[in-house]
């Protein structure tokens, strides 16, 4: 079975190693153009290029899947399916007609839960006790193909998203082997998503990890295990923005929300259900991300400024 594979992020990269050590006719490999990196803007490979090209893999980055413009490389390689994973592009018609198996997506979450851009920071964000890796056969809606095999996990009560994001990456390719073995195989099934049981999960922008303190302490908690290690959620003391890396679930407080109280080791701030959290790891913009406890050290904090 000759197979393309589509996708971009670190996420992807264990589901094209899969396919490779399972001796799968690899085609080709479709990832983003590359993009500068760093302060000194250098043009860095997406991850999956880096991978295909160390497989001996030939890479293709066009810039735009618009006026059929990947139809004379999929003409050339004549794939009979394409892998999506985090590829980061909805892909138009005449790709997803193209192979005879079709195109089957690997998304990270259990579906119809969580369509959609950023489901791992979402379903942290929003408190889920478990999520999943789906696979499905594409079609011209958003992940609203029938679905093929789930693999469902628990989420940690102090995961962030990065360490549930390295997780599912690995159990992705795990639902990915059992998936491809099967339509080769011509015993996968189909199942349609109930659309009733469906949300969204919008891309992630930095704006999403501006903390409001009149939310519950959980609430706040899980928004900050959600934007980590990327963007992080941040508050704004006084003037200057304040990153919160890593914080912990306090008790009960009578004062208002935002309000501080500075201890050796945390900072502790109210919430708006009468409980605070501890903060024990900070970053002001333009300095190094360290405990509060280092900080402290060499710096004063202000118990009269009420994080905004």
């Amino acid at each position: 079975m000759r197979v393309l594979f589509m996708g971009t992020p670190d996420f992807a990269v264990p589901c094209l190693k899969t396919l490779i050590e399972n001796n799968y006719d690899v085609c080709g490999a479709v990832t983003q153009p590359d993009k500068p990196k760093g302060r000194g803007h250098k043009m860095t490979p997406p991850p999956v290029k880096v991978c295909a090209e160390e497989n001996n893999i030939s890479v293709y980055q066009p810039e735009s899947l618009r006026d059929k413009a990947l139809l004379p490389v999929l003409e050339n390689l004549q794939p009979d399916i394409i892998i999506v994973v985090a590829y980061g592009k909805i892909l138009p018609e005449y790709i997803l007609n193209f192979p005879k198996y079709g195109c089957v997506n690997v998304h990270a979450s259990l579906l119809p839960k969580y369509r959609g851009a950023a489901p791992i920071q979402w379903s942290v964000i929003d408190g889920e006790d478990k999520t999943g890796v789906t696979t499905m056969y594409m079609e011209k809606g958003l992940d609203t193909g029938d679905m093929i095999y789930k693999l469902e996990t628990e989420i940690g009560k102090e995961e962030t998203y990065g360490e549930l994001h390295d997780r599912l990456s690995v159990m992705g390719a795990e639902v990915l082997a059992n998936t491809i073995k099967a339509i080769a195989d011509g015993t996968a099934p189909r199942e349609k998503q109930n659309d009733e049981l469906s949300n969204y999960a919008p891309m992630i922008s930095r704006e999403t990890g501006h903390i409001d303190w009149q939310k519950s302490a959980f609430e706040v908690l899980n928004l900050i295990r959600g934007m980590n290690p990327y963007p992080m959620s941040y508050t704004q003391y006084g003037d200057e923005t304040l990153k919160i890396i890593h914080a912990y679930y306090g008790g009960d407080t009578k004062l208002e929300a935002g309000s501080i109280t500075v201890k050796p080791t945390c900072i502790e701030v109210a919430c708006g259900d009468g409980s605070y959290i501890c903060v024990d790891e900070i970053q002001f913009k333009g300095g190094k991300r360290m405990s509060v406890s280092s900080y402290l050290n060499g710096h004063t904090l202000d118990e009269n400024i009420k994080l905004k």
